[in-house]
């Protein structure tokens, strides 16, 4: 992995990050790490067929964790994804036995993508299906719930929340799941630090208070803070939706072009959270960024960083190239066809029938309204095929026009782009 950076404590390069939101005993927990390695865990519930950026940040905190020498357990919630985390808005949709057993498997290959499965310290995938489903219901109540105080559930701000709106007691008791999950691991394989995102505090103090009720053992939580925008909304959503880890929900060009748009007061946030450049480096990059922010130089460090840990370097190649092809600055017949179709469809996209001329096409892609503003832009010399001027408002769009997948690449002065493909 590139940049790894170098601490003398995780829990300084994590501070330094801000990566800490809540934790428990800070100062025992660094205690218990000088002594020697330890084990953590942090899971994953498949209630969508990928990962996404929230996840991704947990990814990279247990990397971080296991390249100081601890341990790592990733957890993929094959039980905990059939009942959900209760949601603010209302009652999860539950999906069938068969979709999250599938969605487990795809979970399971993009966890072991982000950590080593080797070595002294190398990770292990788990799944707490393993635990869950031999256990009677006799047993889970005895030996689980006698241990949560049923005041102490309604008092958590997310059921609090759903009391006058109602909420299940499926999902209200899925505390006891994550808790047990803890536990187990705790008792399996050592586990002495659970790791999620602030969100999950209370999932995540509960295992904490269950070990200690069950087995009489200190262990700690540690909560990364949630990642917003600058007007304090969640960052991860877009207008077409969650900024997915897999390339089949959401393209490498698409995800490059999520961080590429980081607002210059988050950026430095970002590169310090989602990145293994050291502190003092993205510092100084800031400072750069400072100076000429136009550059957007931190932006395209953030985008390339993460693009290729997601998605590899011939991805991320590809997507700057397209960022720069697509303006005239680079050559659009380099571009695979994969990048250059996800390109388009960012930048918008539409099918044209054989025969269709500059004209027709401008006004088809929305690059221009009329006839007459579409010859207008040709006249002032403003409108482009492939990157080459335009000059003949007669022009066809033919077989010497079309890129790979058979698209051609409209463009209206130096920003507006759309893409035609002859239908």
């Amino acid at each position: 992995m590139k940049g790894i950076y170098v601490t003398t404590h995780v829990i300084d390069d994590l501070q330094a990050r801000g990566l800490i939101a809540h934790s428990t005993d800070l100062d025992a927990l660094r205690a218990e790490m000088d002594e020697g390695p330890i084990t953590y865990y942090v899971g994953f519930d498949p209630t969508a067929p990928s990962l996404h950026v929230g996840n991704l940040l947990q990814l990279l905190t247990a990397r971080r964790l296991q390249l100081a020498g601890h341990r790592p357990l990733l957890l993929v919630g094959g039980s905990t994804g059939l009942i959900g985390d209760p949601k603010q808005s209302g009652e999860r949709v539950m999906n069938s036995k068969e979709t999250v057993a599938e969605w487990v498997e795809r979970i399971r290959g993009q966890v072991s993508r982000f950590v080593s499965l080797d070595g002294d310290n190398g990770a292990t995938v788990v799944n707490n299906l393993d635990w869950t489903q031999p256990m009677s219901v006799v047993d889970f109540l005895r030996d689980i719930g006698k241990h949560f105080p049923v005041n102490r559930m309604l008092a958590r701000d997310v059921v609090a929340s759903r009391l006058e709106s109602g909420i299940s007691y499926t999902e209200f008791s899925y505390i006891l799941l994550q808790s047990m999950d803890y536990l187990e691991l705790h008792r399996r394989h050592g586990a002495v630090l659970q790791t999620g995102g602030s969100d999950q505090w209370g999932n995540l103090t509960g295992g904490v208070e269950l070990i200690r009720r069950a087995d009489g053992d200190r262990v700690h939580a540690l909560a990364t803070p949630l990642i917003t925008k600058a007007d304090g909304t969640k960052f991860g959503k877009t207008e077409s939706g969650t900024i997915w880890l897999d390339p089949e929900l959401m393209s490498p060009y698409a995800f490059y072009q999520s961080w590429i748009q980081a607002e210059d007061s988050k950026v430095g946030e970002y590169l310090k959270q989602f990145t293994f450049i050291a502190v003092d480096e993205i510092d100084a990059l800031m400072a750069e960024h400072a100076e000429r922010p136009g550059a957007r130089a931190a932006q395209r460090r953030l985008a390339a960083e993460l693009t290729t840990l997601v998605h590899g370097e011939a991805e991320t190649k590809a997507a700057e190239l397209a960022s720069t092809a697509l303006f005239g600055r680079g050559e659009l017949g380099d571009l695979p066809e994969s990048t250059l179709a996800a390109a388009l469809r960012e930048a918008g996209a539409v099918d044209v029938t054989e025969g269709t001329t500059i004209v027709d096409a401008l006004i088809a892609s929305g690059l221009a309204e009329s006839k007459s503003a579409a010859r207008r832009a040709i006249a002032d010399g403003g409108a482009y095929v492939n990157n080459q001027r335009v000059e003949d408002p007669e022009l066809v769009l033919g077989a010497e026009h079309r890129l790979a997948g058979g698209w051609s690449v409209l463009r209206k002065g130096k920003r507006a782009v759309s893409g035609v493909r002859t239908a």
